[in-house]
């Protein structure tokens, strides 16, 4: 008799944000060391603000944190200006490796400014990755790309869907694998802007909002915080489906129409980062992206109605991907 293999040693969980106590996540906080990963990028983040890091702990408190002095991809910095400014209309700048690629902000609106500036150094580098300007969620290991410019109504449709058993990939950006055109996510949290705060608020009353920030070069906002669920699966990949380009109008009737591949594909090509940075590569993964998905244009008014459609689509999906049986 053969004796049995050895066991295999068990792998220790990560530690998620919310297992650190208050005081060592501001420790982390200042010394540089918290290190925080959502889907395939980590972020070293250095800042000595307690509302930042109050605001972290709410909407992150379910994202692994790697270990101090951890591998980060990027390493990134809110501090305040010089000393006049911290007494006068205090400001907070946002920092990639020493560089200051934005103009400093109101001290305020600093979560606001740390979470486009994780945007900004995603988009600018991580170009082992298509990357389109697109909400991308999934249902069923179908994704859903929805590009769409600001004012569109993408973020509210997104939150909308992913609060009635959507998985959120990602809200901002669309991460394409160039080997695989699988869709990687990132479940980071939504970011509402005006009237959609509020409309969100009442279409899932017990969604997390985090502090709702006025007078921001984009407006009012705030971040909702991404399902467990989604956080929890994030390394999950998806296959493209559908790409969606969706627009809210006020009182329109739900609108779901074919559009053409090749509009599709400038439209995409239109909302990439790095569409052009890439290249031949590029061009042929945006091409099979396309040629794998259902093209199709939204105009609604109403959320619910919205729900429906979408529901609608993964059910005749899953029909079309699950072989009949032959007795």
């Amino acid at each position: 008799m053969n004796p049995a293999p050895p066991a295999l040693p068990a792998i220790a969980a990560p530690t998620i944000l919310a297992q650190l106590t208050s005081t060592e996540l501001r420790a982390r906080l200042k010394r540089g060391e918290l290190v925080l990963r959502s889907g395939p990028i980590r972020m070293a983040i250095r800042c000595s603000r307690d509302d930042v890091a109050a605001t972290l702990s709410l909407l992150y408190a379910n994202y692994p944190v790697e270990a101090p002095g951890g591998f980060a991809d990027f390493h990134v910095e809110l501090r305040s200006t010089d000393l006049l400014r911290r007494w006068i209309k205090p400001q907070i700048i946002f920092e990639h490796d020493g560089h200051a690629p934005f103009l400093a902000l109101p001290q305020p609106q600093a979560f606001a400014l740390l979470e486009w500036g994780m945007n900004w150094c995603i988009a600018n580098y991580c170009h082992q990755y298509l990357m389109a300007h697109a909400a991308v969620i999934e249902r069923n290991g179908f994704a859903a790309i929805l590009p769409a410019p600001p004012g569109s109504g993408k973020s509210t449709l997104c939150a909308a869907l992913v609060h009635r058993g959507w998985r959120l990939l990602s809200d901002e950006m669309t991460l394409i694998d160039p080997a695989t055109c699988n869709i990687l996510g990132l479940a980071r949290p939504i970011n509402l802007k005006n009237a959609s705060i509020d409309i969100m608020r009442s279409f899932a009353p017990d969604a997390v909002l985090g502090p709702i920030v006025p007078d921001t070069k984009k407006g009012t906002v705030a971040h909702l915080r991404a399902p467990r669920e989604s956080v929890q699966r994030v390394d999950e990949t998806a296959r493209p489906r559908w790409i969606i380009f969706p627009k809210y109008e006020a009182g329109a009737a739900p609108t779901l129409a074919p559009m053409p591949r090749h509009t599709a594909f400038l439209q995409l090509a239109e909302n990439a980062f790095n569409y052009a940075a890439l290249g031949r590569q590029g061009f042929e993964v945006l091409g099979e992206v396309i040629d794998m998905s259902d093209c199709l244009s939204f105009n609604y008014s109403s959320l619910e109605d919205a729900i429906v459609i979408f529901e609608d689509l993964a059910a005749r999906a899953l029909r079309e991907d699950t072989p009949e049986v032959v007795a």
